[in-house]
Order: C-alpha cells, then structure tokens, then sequence
C-alpha cells in the first residue's frame, strides 16, 4: 500500500483508490456517500481530512435544487479510506468549487448560478463551521466557478467565466475577481476583465510554485492566459495568450477548456481540452468530435511564456478534472461520461493515468473503466498522506 490515494466521485459516492506511483496502477477501495452529488473536494494542509462540497441542482445553468452542503471527512493515515467527521453544514446554494485557505483555519466557496462567494470558519475539531459575514459589498461576476488563495494567503481569487451568446441573448463577460484576505475577510476588490470581460472567459487558475506567474484556463476561448501579479494587484491584462488546441477546433460542436495545474517544478503547465458533444444519426446520438486531450506547454523561466510542446490523447471523453502528484511523476485524468462514437465503438467512463517525463511530456500508462449507473463521474484528485 502507497502513501498516494486517489479519490473519485461518481454522483453522491466518494471512492478511494490506492496508488501505485511507479506503475500508476489503481487498486479500489471503500466508498463514502455525500448528502448529494459532489461538487468538489479539497484537502485540510494536514492532509488528515477532506472537504467536500455536494449539491443536487443540475451543472451549468439547469434547474436549481434544495440540498447544498460543505461535509468534513476523515482520512485514515494509513489505508486513506474515508470517513465522515461530523454534521455537514448548509449552503444556499450549489457550490461549484470550493477550497480552504492556506493554513486551512476556512472553507472558501464559489457559487455558481447566482455567483457569489462564502467564507466559513473551521472549527478547533476540524469540521465546518459558521460563515464569515463579510463586512463591504461584492461584486461576484457572473457564474462564478473558482475561489483560491494566493499561496502567500494574502489574496483570494474568484474565477467567474461569463456566458457566451446564446438563443438570442448577449454574450456575458468574464472576470478574475480579486480580493484581500485576512482571517476570511474579503475587501478591497479589484476586477480583471480585458476588453471588458468580452472575449474572455476563466475557469480555472493555478500558480507559479516561486513567481508571481497566474495561469488561468479560458473556457470559451479554447486558451491559457499568463497574469502577473505585483504586491496584491493582478496586471489588468495577460503577458500572454495561448491556444490549448491542436487543431482548429472549428468542428461546429462545443469544444472547452478545463482544469490548468502547474507543474511542481515550475517547469511546465498542463491544460485540459474537453468536448462531449452529439451528434443524430440515424437516430443514435453519436460523438460528434473534437480534442479530449491535455495539452502540455513549457515555461520559459524568464518571462513565464508558455509553449505548446504537446497535445496527449487523454484516452477517454470529456476529462473534466485531473490532478498531478505533488513529486511531479505521475498525472491522472477524470472523465465525466461515456459516449458511443461514430464507427459504434462504445467508449466508457474512465479514469486514466500518465507518467510525466522529464522534459514535461506524458505518456499514458493505464485506463480503469468507471462503472457510473447513469451519474456523472464528476470530480477526482490525488492526495498524499
């Protein structure tokens, strides 16, 4: 047994996985069940327990639903099987993303539809605890999908994507919502919103382990954005843009990033390209096409310019999270469906696994079919105990 553990959701259920790092082998384990489907998951910096977030509203903009929680979960240290800690605590609404500070004294969490954001202290026996009423007005953005602290905790960061056009309505800008932080208040907001928002929509960021270096992830541009921050502002606009993409992604059908993670090294960034979309033919809803790959830059150590140097086939449909160990060898990949694609080849639910080379590239080294019963395989992340 390893001192790595992988952690999966399927729907309300939480697995735990044993982690062979040399191999990436998967070896399954117990489950724990949430109030709802998970959201996400986030690990107290003692590495002894687990938030998790759960709600049973539908993803995106669908149908809002009545059961929103923050539960605490033990972690064995020595199998890393789970157990809960505790009550859960309510929330008003589905929290798509949550995270705690760094020294893990609060829970930080982004609402998604209507965005906002919520501080909650942890209490001394590690369970989640009251909200911090916040003190000044915030302009939480639109659909909110990502809270992190700075790594110094002396900024909290809420990622908000904004809405592309749709079914006649105007596109919706997206923002990076900046904030001081200080025991779980916020204050002092500074939003970052080229052209406006327009043309720019974030999901996700991750940083730089020794330079000011922000990468965020824009999901409705097929791109990775470089910010650099200076004291406790971030630049108004990105160092630079990239695409993520190895084609054109002119397919016709839905193509999005997701997830972004530095490498612990600093040496490499990885961004997840996602597309799940359908086609009718024949009255069989078929794959329609498009990238499920991680794309893999090179940081230029002097500017933090990323570099394409590779797009990896990450061997299943829709990898909507995935996670790096923190040695920087191994990289496993979450794919949230199954789909059937077009010369009828049935591809499941599916964790995958990749060795990451020295020169940052990777190279795949397992897949494990998820058996899912209709749920969405949602969120999934490695933790060493």
């Amino acid at each position: 047994m390893s001192n790595l553990s992988l952690y999966a959701s399927v729907g309300s259920d939480l697995t735990h996985y044993d982690v062979d790092i040399e191999t990436g082998a998967l070896t399954r384990g117990g489950s724990v069940t949430l109030p709802a489907n998970v959201q996400y998951v986030w690990p107290h910096v003692s590495r002894r327990f687990l938030y998790a977030a759960s709600s049973n509203s539908a993803s995106g903009m669908g149908p809002a639903g009545d059961r929103h929680h923050v539960t605490a979960l033990r972690v064995d240290p020595a199998s890393g099987a789970l157990t809960q800690h505790g009550a859960p605590i309510p929330l008003p609404t589905r929290p798509i993303h949550m995270a705690t500070d760094v020294p893990s004294t609060h829970v930080l969490v982004a609402f998604s539809n209507p965005a906002g954001i919520g501080v909650y202290a942890i209490n001394p026996d590690f369970t989640p605890g009251v909200e911090v009423v916040q003190t000044g007005p915030i302009d939480p953005g639109i659909f909110a999908h990502q809270v992190l602290a700075t790594p110094d905790n002396r900024l909290v960061i809420l990622v908000t994507r904004g809405h592309d056009a749709a079914k006649g309505k105007p596109e919706e800008p997206g923002a990076l919502k900046v904030f001081a932080y200080d025991n779980g208040r916020l204050s002092n907001e500074q939003s970052v919103a080229p052209d406006g928002g327009y043309g720019f929509g974030p999901r996700h960021l991750d940083f730089h382990p020794s330079k000011n270096w922000i990468y965020a992830s824009l999901e409705r541009q097929n791109e990775v954005a470089l910010f650099e921050r200076t004291a406790d502002t971030l630049a108004p606009e990105p160092k630079f843009r990239k695409t993520t993409l190895a084609g054109s992604g002119a397919s016709g059908h839905r193509q999005m990033v997701g997830t972004v993670h530095v490498h612990p090294n600093g040496r490499f960034v990885y961004v997840a390209n996602r597309a799940s979309g359908t086609v009718d033919l024949g009255g069989r809803r078929l794959f329609a096409g498009g990238e499920n790959t991680l794309a893999v830059f090179a940081i230029d150590p002097a500017s933090g310019e990323p570099t394409l140097i590779q797009t990896a086939d990450t061997h299943g449909i829709h990898p909507r999270t995935f996670h790096i160990d923190p040695t920087g060898r191994l990289l496993a990949v979450g794919h949230i469906q199954g789909i059937t694609l077009r010369d009828s080849t049935e591809v499941p639910t599916r964790l995958t696994t990749f060795r990451i080379g020295d020169d940052g590239r990777l190279s795949f080294l397992r897949g494990y079919d998820i058996e899912t019963g209709g749920r969405f395989l949602w969120w999934m992340g490695l933790l060493t105990r």
